[in-house]
């Protein structure tokens, strides 16, 4: 049996941090919990990433909700992905009870329910602040990993960028680059190619394909104006604290491709618009993705590259990302690589292939004197996880089984009324509420084939009236095809010349 004393004086050596700290629970030593064995997350190391996993009903929800309460205390703003939709009574105070009081005894921890000031987010038509970003703010790369396209297709996505940027028609919502990509494929192929090179017609259809199967999973919500500034995740409350902001994506869950497409986009704009932070007291923000596996569910490898480097690099930026699955495996090796803090509550054993993932994840583990990490995975309680972290230098804590500190906030949801009060009290509802509809390329094309339309028109007028003196000789399949040709020949010469001759456009708005 291990030994009280080095197992205390093992637990405050290695959780006894300079600076700003924030106490998690007790560490446990043969079941019970160790008296003095505290348990301190540094907010100087939370920008290091984490990942909290663990079977369902073990307490991770809750975990996450804890963690968010200390970060919002200290000034530090957090941004949930709520996607069962349990996290939103984290805006409402909590309620005593018998279990709650044994534990607080327990970890000599005092417990005041609290409610937390928090925004309520949409990506969808649920109540919220509705997110939304342009086509434009995507650009041409991560647009094409995001529809997993070929260099070809790559290639001809940024030539219909350069060329709406070229011809001042913005770029709005996904109508817009349909519009585009059809005009492209079709009237404006000749215009295009005089200035940009050859188009494929294959590959344009191709990519219309891939947009129309993203909008299919809810797409057109997400794309549009009032484009979201990332600087409003960053608030901090009148009374000081932080911002906790609730994406509401219960409606998500069968729709991964849409999930990873908000993500990867939020990241990517979070990363380009933050400066670099270097060391910092406290993160600027952190992001809990509740779920995390559906971020990477159907991620085509391009994808999964680019979110990849955005987690190796937004650290600079004071920006933390915690991931929370119920396995580690869920996440990928090369990101679970880059997660500093480690907070596993149990898994459960029922088959072999159970046993195999328990032993794998024992193995992501520091080796401990203390436990047998593989057996203890199965037995813990709820509420109770292993925790491991990143120390200031870099050096993983000692691994510690840690009855966990309850939520002082509500454990449980909101009701239809208390988000509707939410909602309607926020100072970015406003903001965010009505969609624009600027005119942009869609507009524009639809103008300019229509004036291309009106001016074959009056060129075939006189054509139309020798056709009905002379109706037998037009009846002739072959006079009739070559017909089809000179109309097709007149139409694309039109079109060319009411293309970069023609006159001028509204200024690019982006």
């Amino acid at each position: 049996m291990a030994n009280p004393e080095s197992f205390l004086q093992a637990v405050n050596t290695g959780y006894q941090f300079k600076g700003d700290r924030v106490k998690i629970g007790s560490a446990m030593l043969n079941g019970a919990v160790v008296t003095g064995a505290d348990v301190y997350l540094p907010l100087r190391t939370l920008n290091r990433h984490g990942l909290i996993a663990g079977a369902t009903g073990t307490g991770k929800t809750k975990t996450l909700q804890m963690i968010s309460e200390h970060l919002s205390d200290n000034s530090v703003p957090v941004l949930l992905m709520d996607i069962k939709g349990d996290l939103s009574g984290i805006a409402a105070s909590g309620t005593s009870n018998d279990k709650i009081k044994d534990r607080c005894q327990t970890l000599q921890v005092d417990w005041q329910p609290t409610a937390f000031p928090a925004e309520l987010m949409t990506l969808s038509n649920e109540k919220g602040i509705r997110l939304r970003a342009t086509v434009s703010e995507f650009g041409p790369v991560l647009l094409s990993k995001i529809l997993g396209l070929n260099d070809t297709q790559s290639g001809v996505v940024a030539m219909i960028f350069k060329y709406c940027d070229d011809n001042a028609m913005p770029l709005l919502d996904l109508k817009d680059f349909i519009k585009v990509l059809q005009y492209v494929g079709n009237e404006g192929k000749a215009e295009l190619e005089k200035s940009y090179g050859k188009i494929s017609t294959t590959s344009t259809g191709t990519i219309l394909r891939k947009v129309i199967e993203l909008q299919q999973q809810g797409a057109d919500v997400f794309f549009g104006e009032k484009s979201f500034e990332v600087d409003d995740l960053m608030r901090i409350s009148d009374d000081g604290r932080g911002m906790i902001n609730i994406l509401r994506v219960t409606d998500m869950q069968d729709r991964p491709k849409l999930f990873s497409t908000f993500m990867l986009q939020l990241l990517a704009e979070l990363y380009a618009s933050s400066p670099e932070e270097g060391d910092v007291d406290k993160p600027k923000l952190i992001l809990f993705i509740d779920e995390a596996h559906l971020v990477f569910k159907e991620a085509t490898d391009a994808l999964m590259e680019q979110l990849e480097t955005v987690i190796k690099l937004i650290r600079s930026k004071g920006i933390g990302i915690y991931f929370c699955t119920q396995n580690p495996q869920d996440i990928p090796a090369p990101i679970l690589s880059q997660l500093g803090l480690k907070v596993q509550h149990a898994l459960r054993a029922f088959t072999a292939a159970d046993r195999k993932t328990i032993k794998q994840a024992a193995e992501n583990f520091p080796e401990s004197d203390f436990y047998q990490t593989d057996e203890l995975l199965t037995q813990m309680g709820i509420g109770e996880a292993l925790v491991t972290l990143l120390n200031e230098k870099g050096i993983p804590t000692p691994l510690v089984h840690t009855l966990l500190c309850p939520p002082r906030s509500r454990m449980d949801i909101l009701t239809d009324e208390e988000i509707h009060d939410i909602v309607s009290a926020s100072k970015l509802s406003a903001k965010y509420a009505k969609a624009i509809d600027s005119e942009s390329a869609y507009e524009i094309l639809t103008a300019k084939l229509q004036e291309a339309a009106e001016n074959t028109g009056v060129a075939e007028a006189p054509q139309n009236k020798k056709a009905a003196k002379e109706e037998s000789f037009f009846d002739n399949p072959v006079v009739k095809q070559v017909g089809r040709t000179a109309a097709s020949v007149i139409t694309r010469s039109l079109l060319g010349a009411l293309g970069l001759g023609g006159r001028s456009r509204r200024k690019s708005s982006w």
